[in-house]
């Protein structure tokens, strides 16, 4: 049976957004999965507004799938109250994301069934880590994941994860909206053209965020998970 990546995410201090600033959100989540439909062969869904799960039929992609999703959710603008905790640290982190690297024993995108050993892996990495719900403070120290029973494979992965976390969670809205438009394979001149902006600020945005770091990373995810 062929191997598959499951994603499993949850909006991070999701229920602490206004009913309005939910209602944008999850439109954009739908906008979101159009988009990822179109360019790669993926299969997701939106689970009670603040959950989402997705299957990656191309395993080597999942990385720059993860990117891309945990980059588009920190580039929405929402009108909340900034001095808010809990939407300062959605405003930070967004989205944490586990990848589950297995087997499906059962896949239907008709009738939405998605079950096996790839769903298990991130569905119970999600599982634990969502351990801020109903507290005052949110202490989130990683959002990105990968999990699968090859212990070494788990070791290079999270290592990546780990620095990609960093960087993006660091960065802009204006940075991550531009890196969300080079992980789906825009280029500089159709980003500053989609923008309205001018090709040498999307380089410059894209140099503040480190973008020949994070497409390295993407090609050495590729090759790690075809060996």
């Amino acid at each position: 049976m062929t191997k598959k990546v499951v994603l499993s995410g949850d909006i991070i201090a999701f229920t602490s957004l206004s009913n309005e600033g939910k209602i944008t959100l999850e439109n954009e989540l739908n906008r979101l999965f159009l988009i990822l439909e179109g360019k790669f062969s993926v299969f997701g869904r939106i689970v009670k507004g603040d959950y989402l799960e997705m299957v990656i039929e191309n395993p080597e992609e999942a990385l720059t799938v993860t990117l891309a999703i945990k980059s588009f959710i920190k580039s929405i603008a929402l009108n909340e109250d900034l001095k808010d905790n809990h939407y300062q640290s959605y405003k930070e982190n967004g989205i944490r994301i586990a990848m589950g690297y297995g087997e499906l024993s059962r896949y239907d995108k008709e009738y939405g069934i998605i079950d096996g050993q790839a769903i298990y892996f991130s569905g119970r990495k999600i599982s634990e880590e969502r351990t801020t719900y109903n507290r005052e403070r949110i202490v989130i120290k990683n959002t990105l994941y990968f999990v699968s029973d090859d212990e070494k494979l788990n070791e290079n992965c999270n290592t990546i994860l780990g620095l990609l976390d960093f960087i993006i969670n660091n960065a802009t809205r204006r940075q991550c909206e531009i890196l969300f438009h080079r992980l789906i394979g825009l280029s500089e001149d159709e980003i500053a053209t989609k923008l309205n902006v001018k090709q040498p600020t999307i380089n410059k945005h894209s140099t503040s965020i480190g973008w020949n770091a994070i497409e390295k990373a993407t090609k050495y995810f590729r090759l790690l998970l075809k060996t």
